[in-house]
């Protein structure tokens, strides 16, 4: 069977064939890509074509698909035992591990995906703080909890829509929303409601409507208000974190919020999530305190130790150099191709991360991503397709250089651009 004929028959009983939205191709159509089986920076389609990869599962593989460390240590632990419900002795080595990688969170706490790490972090600075309202930022998006999807971006935007259907108007009551990268739309919401905000939560560079990297000052200024006000300054990291270097963006520019949460890489391709921070305020988890947050396959040993070995191999490894150059070669050929050809985009780029804006402008809001060509984007993206390249299947959303990609990939994708 190829795609086609499995998309038919997913959609008879999965919603929409898919188990998460972007997946559908809507917003660029056609007929989705079932994938078969992937090594390094290829992948097998259900079609039996190759495509190389630059999705990389939308951000955890870093390293590349089935690389053989992760591999071999997820079937040792595996054959142990898939999940206890109980301690292992591996989740406190994983927890030291990211505590040592990561100095300011003092303690963190595992749970099985990044939604639930932003989902209970919000509870815990709500708990901390004894005040319920929070702002977030127009675009980004943190999950699929109710009072997040509020002006959210990901697979909502490609979807039509920042909002969704079912959350409760209590919900929405409590959340602030300011545009992404205006820290005087902030302040000004900290004058009027400073003593109601329990938390500020940002991507520090935001991921979910397209590479849209913070303005000088920004995230110092959310940092300065915040601690002014008695909020807590919340940075997701779920797609940042371990992805410019063996720790977090806010630690590799020396800026401490008081909660982080992680996810994609730090599973190594398995569920994961974390959340941590300051442990006077990470004491106020039960059992210790009265916020409660629990989970059956927190701290999955089997997604430990993919986590574990990945992380691993990031700080021994410090392959980060190499994807920052080939992140440069692909943006900056992206560009020059752009203007030699006075196609109207501008390709943004952040060590391997990478957004083709079809745009001249910079984007640095969600108002500037939305004004964004998105049949543009549609017909690059099938053009990359069918030429053997894999990218996000949206506009809001971030392609990835990994580890395993080469100048020759990079190369070919380019030569590839060009005949567009």
């Amino acid at each position: 069977m190829n795609s086609a004929q499995w998309f038919e028959r997913a959609q008879k009983v999965i919603p929409g064939g898919v188990n998460s939205p972007v997946r559908a191709f809507n917003g660029v159509g056609g007929t989705p890509v079932y994938f078969k089986s992937g090594k390094g920076v290829k992948v097998q389609t259900e079609d039996g074509t190759e495509l190389i990869d630059f999705c990389g599962s939308w951000g955890p593989l870093i390293l590349g698909h089935a690389r053989d460390e992760v591999v071999d240590v997820v079937a040792k632990t595996a054959a142990d035992g898939l999940t206890f419900g109980a301690n292992t002795a591996l989740e406190t080595e994983f927890a030291e591990l990211i505590t040592t990688l990561i100095p300011e969170m003092e303690m963190v706490r595992l749970v099985s995906s990044g939604t639930e790490a932003v989902m209970s972090a919000i509870r815990l600075a709500r708990g901390y703080t004894g005040r319920r309202k929070i702002i977030k930022f127009d675009g980004c998006y943190h999950g699929h909890s109710d009072y997040l999807l509020v002006a959210a971006g990901s697979g909502l935007l490609t979807g039509g829509s920042t909002s969704s259907a079912g959350v409760s108007p209590a919900a929405t009551e409590e959340v602030f929303v300011a545009p992404y990268n205006d820290l005087a739309a902030v302040q000004k919401i900290l004058k009027t409601h400073g003593d109601e905000i329990a938390a500020v939560i940002v991507e520090p560079i935001a991921g979910n409507m397209g590479l849209v990297e913070p303005v000088a000052g920004f995230l110092e200024g959310l940092r300065e208000a915040t601690a002014e006000c008695g909020a807590l300054l919340i940075f997701d990291e779920v797609i940042n974190g371990f992805r410019l270097g063996a720790t977090t963006f806010g630690h590799t520019i020396g800026l401490e919020p008081d909660l982080t949460t992680l996810g994609k890489i730090i599973g190594g391709g398995m569920p994961i999530g974390a959340f941590g921070g300051r442990a006077e305020i990470m004491k106020q988890l039960a059992p210790l305190g009265p916020v409660y947050q629990a989970g059956t396959l927190s701290g999955n040993p089997v997604a430990v130790a993919a986590g574990m070995k990945t992380l691993e191999l990031l700080r021994d490894e410090s392959p980060y150099l190499k994807i920052e150059i080939l992140g440069k070669r692909l943006a900056d050929g992206i560009n020059r191709i752009a203007e030699e050809k006075g196609l109207n985009l501008h390709c943004a780029q952040r060590g391997g991360m990478f957004t083709p804006f079809f745009r001249k402008e910079a984007v640095h809001n969600l108002d500037d991503s939305k004004a964004c060509d998105q049949k543009a984007h549609a017909t690059y993206f099938h053009h990359m397709l069918n030429h053997g390249f894999y990218t996000p299947p949206s506009g809001f959303e971030v392609a990835f250089v990994s580890a395993a990609h080469t100048t020759e990939d990079i190369d070919a994708f380019l030569e590839a651009f060009e005949k567009m």
